[in-house]
C-alpha cells in the first residue's frame, strides 16, 4: 500500500502480486477495504503479462454488463459495506499453474478535519504471511506539520518499533514493513496482520485568512483560524422513546445524554423533548445550563422509559417553535447558534416527504437540524435529507457496545460553533466553477474547504471573510500560494494535477448532496453535472460503474464484473441482517420477501372483499405508484368469497409521463399522449425513450421504465376441476428496484429499502426442518410458520417453489402500520 497525501488529498495504490507455484490452476480471491469516503479511480490485473483495466462507465451503460454477467450466473456488484467506515471490494480470478497476477487498485478521497485531526485509515487483513509486506505514507503539507502519529490494532506490540516515522517541517513519511517470520502470530493459524492502520496529523494554523494552495489553473483554500472564541449555542435535544428504543438502545440514550448535559457550558440554553405517539417536554421553555440545571436535567433523563410509536413531525416541529418563541421573546443571547439534535430508531409515522417539507418550512434556514439515526433499521437516508436541507448532517449510531462513545463522539464534533454564515469571497473576474462558499457554520477542530479554477494567476487575488462569531469576524487580504518547485525540489510527483482532482472530488461530493435535498429541477441538473464529472475524472460515484472484464473462458463466455459506489443506507453492515431486497406479490394474493444473501424469506398475505384496491409501491420523489385491485371468486349457490387475487394492476410514474394498466385480459399504454393496447395472446414488445414492454408466451409481461424501475407482471390461470372453471390473475414481480429512492414505501416498496429480522438462534440448515419459530423484527417476536410460494420470475409457465416464514395476521409486526393503510380510492390514486 502506497498513499501520497497532498494537502488532504489522499492517492493510494495498493498493490497485490499471487503466484500460484502449483501444478494445476487456482483460484486466487482480492480483497480491499478502502473508506466510504474514498472513490475507485483504477482498478487494473495484470494476468501472464496481460493487463485487464477497469473502465468507469455510467451506471445505466455498465447495468447492461452487469445484466449479462448475472444471466450468464457470474458474479456482479462487488463492493458491499464492511463495518462502520469502509466497504469491500472484492474478486475472484483463475491463476493458471506456475503462472502469476498482479492487482492494482486506485482510490482517492479528501481527508476531513474532525477535532482538530486528518485521519488516513487503512485495514489489512492477511490470511497468510507474504515475502514482501510494506506500507508506506508520505504525507506533505505546505502550511507545516503540527503532529503525526502512526497508530495500529493490526499487529501485536512487539511490531510497533517497526513502524519508521520521518517528520520534518512540511512532510512526513511512514513505513511498516516486517518480515515473514515478523507477520507469524505464535500459536496462530494465519498472519498476526489483521486490523487498522491509522495515522492521524494536523497542520499548522497561523493565518486568519486560511491557507491557499495552487497548481496547474486551479486553487484551494482551507480555513480554519486559530484562537476563535466559541459561540454559545442554544439545543434542543429530541430524543425517541418508542417502543423500538426499549432495552439496550433506551440505556445507552440515558448514559449519552448524561455526558453530553455535563459538557454544555453556562452560557449554553437547553431543552429535552421526549417524544413516541406522544410529545413530553422536561420544562416549558429551554434552560440556562448552569450547574444546578444540568443536574436537574441529569435526574430526568436516568428515568426516561421507553413506550408508544414514533411521531417524528410533532417533535420536531416542538423544538422549532421552542427556539423560535424564545429568541422571538429575547430570552437567547444575540449571537448565539440555535440547534435540534434529533436521536431516533425508527420509521416516521408521517409521510416522510410531508415531514421534509413541514421542518424545512419552519426552520426556514435560521437553525440548524442534526439527526442522529440509532441502528441499522432506522429511515437514514430520510434523517440524511432532513438534516441537510436545514443546515445540519446525518450520523448512524451503530448498535454496539460502544454507543455511547459514538453519541458522544458526534455532539463533541458540533458541540463548539466558533463562527455562523461564513461567506468567502473571491475576485468574480479571477475565479470559476466554485465549490460551496458559504457554510452555516464553522466548528472547533473542523475545517472549511473551498475549491476552484483560476482564470489568471494569483497576483491580484484578494479574499475576504466574512462571518458572525462572539463578535463580527471580517478579513480581508491578498492570498499567495507556495510555489512547489521550490518548496519540494525534484518532487513534482507530489503536486501533479491533484488540486484539479481535489476540486472535482470535492464538487461531485456536493453535487450529489444537492441531489438529495433540492427540488426536482435541481435534482437534475446536479445529478447530471456529478455524473458528467464522474465520468470525466474517472470517479466510481453512485452514478458510475467501473466495468472490468476478466480474461475469457474456456467456453468464451463475457467475464465482467461491475464495481459500484455503495451510499449510506444501502449494502450490509457486519453482523447486521439488513439486505436490501426486492420481492413479489402472486397467489391469493401472497407477498414474499426475500433475502438472498440470509437464504431466506418472509411472508404475509392480504385479506379483503373484491374490488379493494392496495398500494403495492410508492416512490414519492419519482412520482412511480403501483396500485393493485383485487378480484374474487364465490363459493357456487353462496355469496361467501373463498379466494381473492389480483385481477388489475395501475402503474405510473409522474416524472417520465408513462401509465400502464394491465387486467387478465389486455394491457394499456399511456405515452407521450398516445394509447396502445395490447392483448396477453400478443407476442411483441414495446420500446421508446422512456418505456420499454416485452410480452411472451401469453402470460408474461416485462416492464422496464428509464432510470426507475424493471418489473415483471405474470398472468395465471386457475383451474377448478370440481367446477369445471376457470379463473385469470396477476402476479407482480420486482425485478430491479436500485434506482428508486429511499422514500420508497407500500405494502411491497417498504421492503425495498431492507429489513433487519432474526429468527431464533438456529442455523439455517436446522430452519428449513422448523416448522414453527419466532421471528425478530422492529423490537417484536412474531410466531412465524413456515409456508411454500410459487416464484414465477425464473420459471413463467411452471414456477420455483420458495419457502419462507409466514407472518400471520395480514403481516402485522411485519408492515408498518395496518393493512388499512394501503387502500386506495382509485387504481391511479396515492395513498
Amino acid at each position: 500500500m502506497d498513499c501520497i497525501i497532498t494537502s488532504r488529498f489522499a492517492h493510494t495504490v495498493t498493490t497485490s502480486k499471487a503466484r500460484n507455484i502449483g501444478n494445476t490452476s487456482q483460484e486466487f480471491q482480492f480483497d480491499m477495504e478502502l473508506p466510504k469516503t474514498a472513490f475507485i479511480t483504477n482498478f487494473t490485473m495484470v494476468i501472464d503479462g496481460v493487463s485487464y483495466a477497469g473502465e468507469v462507465k455510467e451506471k445505466e451503460k455498465a447495468k447492461k454488463q452487469f445484466d449479462k454477467a448475472v444471466s450468464l450466473g457470474q458474479t456482479a456488484g462487488l463492493v458491499k459495506v464492511s463495518g462502520r467506515k469502509m466497504e469491500k471490494f472484492s474478486v475472484s480470478v483463475n491463476v493458471a499453474a506456475n503462472s502469476s497476477a498482479t492487482f492494482i487498485l486506485i482510490y482517492e478521497e479528501l481527508l476531513q478535519r474532525k477535532l482538530g485531526k486528518y485521519e488516513f485509515f487503512a485495514r489489512i487483513k492477511m490470511d497468510q504471511p507474504v515475502e514482501d509486506f510494506e506500507i508506506l505514507a508520505h504525507i506533505h503539507e505546505p502550511q507545516g506539520i503540527s503532529f503525526v502519529e502512526a497508530t495500529a490494532t493490526l499487529f501485536t506490540n512487539d511490531l510497533h518499533p517497526l513502524v519508521v516515522k520521518t517528520v520534518s517541517h512540511t512532510s512526513a513519511h511512514i513505513h511498516f514493513s516486517p518480515t515473514v517470520e515478523q507477520q507469524m502470530c505464535p500459536g496462530c493459524e494465519s498472519s498476526s496482520i489483521n486490523g487498522d492502520f491509522i495515522i492521524t496529523y494536523d497542520v499548522n494554523r497561523d493565518e486568519k485568512l486560511g491557507e491557499f494552495q495552487a497548481a496547474n489553473g486551479y486553487f484551494v483554500h482551507f480555513f480554519s483560524p486559530p484562537d476563535l472564541a466559541r459561540v454559545p449555542k442554544n439545543v434542543v435535544f429530541v430524543n425517541d422513546i418508542s417502543g423500538s428504543m426499549g432495552g439496550t438502545k433506551i440505556a445507552q440514550t440515558r448514559d449519552a445524554m448524561v455526558a453530553i448535559l455535563n459538557d454544555l457550558h453556562e452560557e449554553d440554553h437547553f431543552a429535552i423533548i421526549l417524544f413516541d405517539s406522544r410529545i413530553i417536554t422536561w420544562r416549558k421553555t429551554l434552560t440556562k445550563a448552569t450547574k444546578e440545571n444540568v443536574v436537574k436535567a441529569i435526574d430526568y433523563v436516568k428515568k426516561i422509559e421507553e413506550k408508544g410509536s414514533t411521531n417524528i413531525n410533532a417533535a420536531v416541529l416542538k423544538a422549532v417553535n421552542m427556539l423560535k418563541k424564545e429568541r422571538l421573546q429575547g430570552n437567547l443571547p444575540e449571537r448565539s447558534a440555535d440547534m435540534i439534535i434529533l436521536l431516533t430508531d425508527g420509521m416516521p409515522n408521517h409521510g416522510e416527504l410531508m415531514i421534509q417539507h413541514n421542518v424545512q418550512t419552519a426552520i426556514g434556514g435560521n437553525m440548524s437540524l442534526f439527526s442522529l439515526g440509532f441502528g441499522n433499521n432506522v429511515a437514514y437516508s430520510f434523517l440524511n435529507v432532513l438534516s441537510k436541507q436545514n443546515n445540519g448532517l446525518a450520523r448512524r449510531i451503530y448498535e454496539a457496545s460502544d454507543a455511547v462513545l459514538q453519541l458522544q463522539g458526534f455532539y463533541e464534533e458540533v458541540s463548539s460553533p466558533l463562527l455562523l454564515e461564513v461567506d468567502l469571497r473571491y475576485p468574480d473576474n479571477e475565479v470559476d466553477q466554485l465549490t460551496q462558499n458559504h457554510h452555516s457554520q464553522l466548528f472547533n477542530g473542523s475545517e472549511i474547504v473551498v475549491a476552484g479554477q483560476l482564470k489568471n494567476d494569483m497576483n491580484n487575488f484578494i479574499v475576504e471573510v466574512l462571518a458572525q462569531g462572539v463578535r463580527n469576524f471580517q478579513v480581508k487580504g491578498r492570498a499567495t500560494a507556495p510555489d512547489w518547485n521550490i518548496m519540494y525540489p525534484h518532487q513534482n510527483y507530489i503536486y501533479g494535477d491533484f488540486i484539479e482532482r481535489l476540486w472535482a472530488y470535492l464538487t461531485i461530493q456536493q453535487l450529489l448532496e444537492k441531489s438529495e435535498s433540492s427540488t426536482q429541477h435541481e435534482k437534475a441538473s446536479a445529478t447530471a453535472k456529478a455524473l458528467e464529472m464522474s465520468l470525466r475524472y474517472s470517479f466510481v460515484t453512485p452514478l458510475t460503474s467501473m466495468v472490468v472484464t476478466k480474461p475469457e473462458t474456456e467456453d468464451g463466455a463475457d467475464n465482467s464484473f461491475i464495481a459500484d459506489k455503495l451510499t449510506e443506507g444501502t449494502g450490509t453492515d457486519e453482523g447486521l441482517s439488513s439486505i436490501p431486497v426486492d420481492g413479489f406479490v402472486d397467489g391469493d394474493p401472497h407477498f414474499l420477501i426475500e433475502f438472498p444473501d440470509k437464504n431466506d424469506a418472509v411472508c404475509f398475505n392480504v385479506n379483503d372483499k373484491p374490488g379493494t384496491i392496495f398500494n403495492l409501491v410508492t416512490d414519492p420523489e419519482s412520482g412511480f405508484v403501483v396500485n393493485g385491485q383485487t378480484i374474487g371468486k364465490k363459493k357456487k349457490f353462496s355469496d361467501s368469497i373463498i379466494n381473492t387475487y389480483f385481477g388489475r394492476f395501475g402503474i405510473v410514474h409522474q416524472n417520465l409521463g408513462v401509465k400502464v394498466e394491465v387486467s387478465t385480459q389486455d394491457i394499456l399504454i399511456f405515452n407521450e399522449g398516445k394509447i396502445r393496447k395490447l392483448l396477453w395472446s400478443d407476442s411483441s414488445s414495446l420500446k421508446d425513450t422512456n418505456v420499454s414492454l416485452r410480452l411472451s408466451n401469453n402470460y408474461s409481461l416485462t416492464v422496464t421504465l428509464r432510470h426507475s424501475v424493471k418489473f415483471m407482471i405474470v398472468r395465471h390461470t386457475k383451474v377448478w376441476k370440481r367446477r369445471h372453471e376457470q379463473q385469470a390473475y396477476l402476479g407482480f414481480y420486482t425485478l430491479d428496484s436500485h434506482h428508486l429512492s429511499a422514500a420508497t414505501h407500500g405494502l411491497l416498496g417498504q421492503f425495498y429499502k431492507g429489513l433487519e429480522f432474526e429468527i431464533d438462534d438456529l442455523n439455517q440448515s436446522k430452519v428449513q426442518e422448523k416448522l414453527n419459530a419466532t421471528l425478530y423484527v422492529k423490537g417484536q417476536a412474531l410466531s412465524v410458520t413456515r409456508h411454500w410460494q410459487k416464484d414465477f420470475s425464473r420459471d413463467v409457465e411452471k414456477g420455483e417453489s420458495i419457502s419462507c416464514w409466514f407472518v400471520d395476521n395480514e403481516g402485522s409486526g411485519l408492515v408498518d402500520g395496518t393493512i388499512s393503510d394501503y387502500i386506495v380510492k382509485q387504481l391511479f390514486g396515492f395513498v
